[in-house]
């Protein structure tokens, strides 16, 4: 699967049921995710931007950069938000061989276990798994479903990454398709940065003036 569309429809969802698309409700709560950190210039940003709106979120987490950056994923924790297994090496599933990639995802997860094992907060492993571009085979799918995990997928995706689209382009995805219990996909990376610097802070504000609340998964 490749999802190059900025809003999923129905009917993806409905083919893939086992997927977690988004999180209906009648309560205007909605889901922020950030996939590809934790990035430390780019994750500490993000993580003031969140703080100053009084928001918790999802970070999605790729294992090398947890090892390489392990303050800034503590820091993460520490403010309260919710951690994903995002593999350790951002693999493709489509081109990545079922043994491989599995043992990708639990390398992430050891990275995981071990940064968490330096907080309060010491459970052994997130249950949560966004597969890098969306991009993963039901062979992959299914043993990591029966390993426990949740295969996170969105509702809404920014396309901050792209770079041939305009910031008021990227904000724009996000405004005019975000409904109550709406997943949206942005990236604490450097390659979006440019992008994330100009939706996030808006989004904030729009999401607080139309009365949505923003939680962690």
């Amino acid at each position: 699967m490749n999802f190059s569309w900025v809003k999923t429809n129905r009917f993806i969802k409905a083919i893939f049921p086992k997927y977690v698309w988004d999180v209906p409700n009648n309560e205007n709560k909605v889901y922020l995710t950030f996939d590809d950190g934790p990035t430390p210039e780019i994750t500490e940003w993000t993580l003031n931007q969140l703080k100053l709106y009084n928001v918790k979120a999802t970070f999605f987490c790729i294992g090398d950069n947890v090892r390489k950056f392990p303050e800034t994923f503590l820091n993460a924790i520490n403010e309260g938000h919710s951690i994903g297994n995002h593999t350790f090496n951002h693999l493709n599933g489509w081109t990545t061989k079922k043994e491989l990639y599995i043992k990708n995802v639990e390398l992430c997860n050891q990275k995981i276990v071990e940064g968490r094992e330096q907080t309060a907060d010491c459970r052994l492993q997130t249950n949560l798994f966004r597969p890098p571009y969306g991009k993963i085979k039901p062979s992959q799918s299914k043993i990591l479903r029966k390993q426990g995990y949740k295969i996170i997928m969105w509702d809404v995706i920014s396309y901050d990454f792209d770079a041939s689209i305009t910031p008021e382009k990227c904000l724009e995805n996000v405004l005019k398709n975000v409904q109550s219990g709406s997943i949206i996909v942005f990236h604490d990376s450097k390659k979006a940065f440019q992008n994330l610097e100009f939706v996030l802070p808006r989004t904030l504000q729009f999401l607080k003036e139309k009365g949505y609340v923003c939680e962690k998964l």
